[in-house]
């Protein structure tokens, strides 16, 4: 936890310090578009993993991509902001497992060493979950202390979101008698195809910390290893077109 604290700290510097140079320039044109674009990058982590579902930092990480239509509420401070988008989540794996079905015909997929499934003669070098879906968010009211210039106040926004599992895929990268490839084995692996969850984020202008969490398993009831019910969370930042 303490890297992660260092790492997020040293981005909020960085970023920072951009925000003081752009000030100092002049505004470049941009298109009148309603509403704005977000950018989110994140790193992921399971609550209540099954066995051997042993995930690495750097690799296990999101990307989401949202737009955002603001609704001013009456003559307040705050906004409704509805919104939809895509995100592109993975889970790396340091021991080198990835997902297959269970020998028993049952529908079961579990967790199992590559080399010795899938790759039996082969070095593994990486092991991924992949999955990537189309989020709604229905429900999302923002807080902003100076309304009238956003990019300058503080803001918190609390919302909800709901995605549709779009793709998935394992991706194993092996080595086999001094060449390297690829594996990918394209199939839903057990995951649920549909997710739910809450979100927060909190910051200055166009820069923010989110938090998200899904309430929906991460596996599909009956389908995943060790019919664990695992719940999955993100932390990152954010930045956004406003």
């Amino acid at each position: 936890m303490a890297r992660i604290i260092s790492i997020f700290i040293a981005l909020t510097i960085m970023f920072s310090g951009s925000l003081s140079a752009q000030e100092k320039t002049r505004k470049a044109y941009r298109p009148d578009i309603p509403g704005f674009f977000l950018v989110d990058f994140g790193f992921n982590n399971g609550l209540g993993k099954p066995a051997n579902f042993t995930q690495g930092f750097w690799g296990s990480r999101t990307l989401n991509l949202y737009y955002h239509y603001p609704v001013r509420i009456g003559n307040t401070k705050f906004t409704y902001n509805p919104g939809a988008g895509f995100s592109f989540e993975r889970f790396k794996l340091t021991n080198n497992y990835t997902l297959a079905h269970t020998p028993d015909g049952s529908g079961f997929f579990d967790l199992v060493p590559a080399a010795g499934s899938i790759l039996p003669n082969a070095s593994i070098k990486k092991s991924m979950i992949v999955s990537n879906y189309f989020d709604l968010m229905p429900v999302e009211f923002r807080f902003d202390t100076n309304p009238r210039d956003v990019s300058r106040g503080f803001n918190f926004s609390i919302g909800a979101r709901i995605g549709f599992l779009m793709e998935t895929h394992t991706k194993v990268k092996y080595a086999d008698n001094g060449v390297s490839g690829i594996y990918k084995d394209k199939q839903q692996h057990g995951l649920n195809p549909i997710r739910y969850g809450a979100y927060t984020r909190i910051g200055i202008g166009n820069f923010n910390w989110f938090w998200m969490y899904n309430f929906s398993p991460y596996f599909n009831t009956n389908k995943g290893p060790d019919n664990t019910s695992m719940n999955t969370m993100t932390i990152g930042i954010s930045i956004n077109g406003l």
